[in-house]
């Protein structure tokens, strides 16, 4: 049986939690807070860091000290995982659901994910091509 069938997200091998990551790139989007109300909205305009062409992080493990709000999703609280993507592979398991069938985990074959819609590279922007985040903000994206 599947490790993150049988395994809760606390008890995952660092190798299994980083496998679950599908690279779609969509957590390392800026996002925006209504500060009255919580909400979390997302923007196409990528983290600097961020290879466009692949959804990986040009210095994953350097990140958090190099972008100080980089959220290092390992270290947060699993209750604090609904302002992830829908389709994040962290908050599914989270939240007691499989792995979508274009995961590379169930597809076995990491562009599926782009196949499937779901990667931001044929829509996410650099930071330097972004002026206010504001005018960035996708309202279907969750």
């Amino acid at each position: 049986m599947s490790f993150w069938k049988t395994k809760k997200l606390t008890e995952m091998t660092d190798p299994e939690w980083e496998s679950l990551c599908d690279n779609c790139g969509k957590c390392c989007l800026h996002k925006l807070e209504n500060e009255k109300t919580n909400e979390i909205f997302f923007t196409n305009v990528a983290c600097k860091l961020l290879k466009l062409e692949t959804c990986r992080c040009s210095r994953y493990n350097q990140r958090t000290e190099l972008i100080p709000t980089c959220l290092d999703i390992k270290q947060l609280d699993v209750e604090k995982y609904n302002w992830l993507p829908s389709t994040c592979a962290y908050r599914l398991l989270n939240e007691g659901k499989d792995l979508a069938s274009w995961h590379p985990l169930i597809s076995g074959n990491s562009a599926s994910v782009k196949r499937a819609g779901v990667s931001i590279t044929s829509y996410a922007i650099t930071e330097s091509s972004a002026n206010n985040l504001k005018d960035h903000i996708m309202k279907w994206l969750n």
